[in-house]
């Protein structure tokens, strides 16, 4: 698809506005756990319908949705309207056995209906399916569909993703993660609903839609349909998953469970049942659509909604969508990041770690795990902690650097497959402006002297030391050779404390006392 200079403006300006008013709406969200947690058990029912749908609709809605209706017509809305009745029997039947209870999580309630070990147990499985298979799998597919709408080279696309859902997400947790979902889910709706608008106005208008969609428009299939029988579709087992991931799944039921009220809750839960009913008219109509309009042109269904994107949205609302599209992937991945950190902090750490934990240090825990996760999630975080050779992490190392004692811990060190050694520092540092490369760089020249002063004690003589500057929080990496910027420094000596000399040592050892000593000799 061709962008002009008026779509990346457009783009640009979104996402900084979503992102502008989280932190702003969340700032207050680390004075107690339940604030951050569960946005202060405040939220109403608009915030909370809009929520369940932007952390539930993504890329692949519009791809493989789209796709689909393209190919086998409105049939395959059956799925949607299904959630759509699943959401009600949650509200009705679920939720106030939830709110009454108190819980902050899906495995706390399992351990007030039947016992702690219960708890555990669901706790640890949804912390490695989060971990092992959800995070990573939502960071690929978003830039994987990122990539064939808009041509966003997959790597790029993991690494715009995790810097900006998870610098916001750590930081406002639940209200933040609310706050972003209310603008997002609303921009995609209305960008879903622009594009079948314009559709309609190619097509011909409603009328001539409906009249040649024909046999696309059914919505039941036959008894014995390979791909959607009407049984298996209104009697089969899709009803388990449904219940689950709509009534006890945390990536879905935390902002119900942050509600202000039962009343609000099931209010907010009925405001989403009723969008989730809207969803396959402004996502797989322009399937359809497609098909009609431009079949000579689509070699896979999954083309269809990106192609009649490309033709019918002039300049500017191109960039609208994209940025609606972008922010469906961001509010996937904030919402998991959230519930996951939310898990293990109160049914793991709290429980099994540091029952007399402060709320502000839940808090904290919440957002290193939150962190952590984006690291596990992270292609690059994933590297830096795989298998490599000579591999250490928080390496304490003791030694003289130009006849000085001095003592370092090096966070991560290894030799990578084609011999190099590697040296690096993780920071816990956040950027909230729009430029993170300036900010890579200026950290860069920052700490350049003393990944320099860890290379030289570690690995003296050695040319082929690569550095590197790792923050987690914003998924950013700079790594680099040498220092730049025309810094000289005298290559001096580097020994290790295992490898000195006495003379070096003792040496070493009376410096160190005299400048204890403000300058005095022994």
């Amino acid at each position: 698809m061709r962008f002009e200079l008026l779509d990346y403006v457009v783009f640009v300006l979104f996402i900084a506005f979503v992102i502008g008013v989280s932190l702003f709406a969340s700032r207050d969200s680390e004075s107690s756990d339940e604030n951050y947690f569960l946005a202060g058990r405040k939220l109403t029912w608009w915030l909370i319908g809009f929520s369940l749908i932007a952390s539930n609709i993504s890329t692949e809605h519009f791809v493989g949705m789209a796709g689909r209706g393209y190919d086998i017509g409105l049939a395959i809305a059956s799925y949607e309207w299904m959630a759509a009745v699943t959401l009600v029997i949650v509200a009705l039947f679920f939720l106030p056995k939830f709110l009454k209870s108190g819980i902050y999580t899906m495995p706390q309630f399992l351990e007030y209906r039947y016992n702690r070990n219960a708890r555990t147990l669901m706790a640890t499985l949804i912390m490695l399916a989060y971990i092992i298979v959800a995070l990573a799998t939502v960071l690929y597919s978003g830039a994987l569909a990122l990539e064939a709408i808009y041509g966003l080279n997959i790597i790029y696309g993991i690494w715009l993703i995790g810097i900006l859902a998870g610098g916001y997400t750590v930081y406002g947790g639940l209200k933040a993660v609310v706050w972003s979902d209310l603008i997002q889910g609303a921009a995609l709706l209305l960008g879903g609903a622009l594009v079948m608008v314009l559709g309609f106005q190619a097509i011909g208008g409603p009328a001539e839609f409906f009249e040649i969609a024909g046999d696309k428009l059914h919505t039941v299939k036959p008894w014995n349909d390979p791909e959607m029988p009407w049984v298996a579709v209104f009697f089969g087992g899709l009803w388990i998953p449904n219940l689950f991931y709509w009534g006890l799944n945390q990536f879905i039921t935390q902002r119900t469970l942050g509600a202000k009220s039962l009343a609000e809750g099931q209010k907010g839960i009925m405001f989403a049942a009723f969008l989730k009913l809207l969803i396959p008219f402004i996502i797989v109509f322009p399937g359809i659509m497609a098909y009609h309009l431009y079949a000579d042109k689509i070699a896979n269904p999954d083309q269809a909604f990106p192609i009649l994107m490309s033709k019918i949205l002039p300049a500017g609302l191109r960039g609208a969508m994209f940025a609606a599209l972008f922010g469906a992937v961001m509010s996937s991945l904030d919402s998991m990041l959230n519930s996951a950190s939310t898990i293990f902090t109160v049914d793991i750490y709290k429980e099994h770690i540091n029952r007399k934990a402060t709320p502000r240090q839940l808090v904290t825990i919440g957002r290193v795990m939150t962190a952590l996760r984006q690291v596990l999630a992270d292609p690059k975080g994933r590297w830096l902690l795989g298998p490599h050779k000579n591999a250490r992490c928080e390496y304490r190392l003791t030694g003289l650097l130009d006849g000085e004692l001095i003592d370092v811990v090096i966070d991560r060190t290894f030799v990578d497959a084609d011999g190099t050694r590697w040296i690096v520092d993780y920071k816990t540092g956040t950027h909230e402006g729009a430029n993170v490369a300036e900010f890579l760089e200026r950290e860069r020249e920052r700490y350049a002297a003393q990944l320099e002063k860890y290379s030289r004690l570690l690995a003296p003589g050695e040319k082929a030391v690569k550095r590197g500057l790792y923050f987690p929080l914003l998924g950013g990496w700079k790594d680099f050779l040498g220092f730049g910027g025309g810094v000289q420094y005298a290559p001096g000596k580097a020994v290790t404390w295992e490898a000195a000399t006495m003379g070096q040592k003792l040496s070493a050892l009376g410096r160190s006392n005299a400048a204890l000593l403000g300058g005095a000799t022994l």
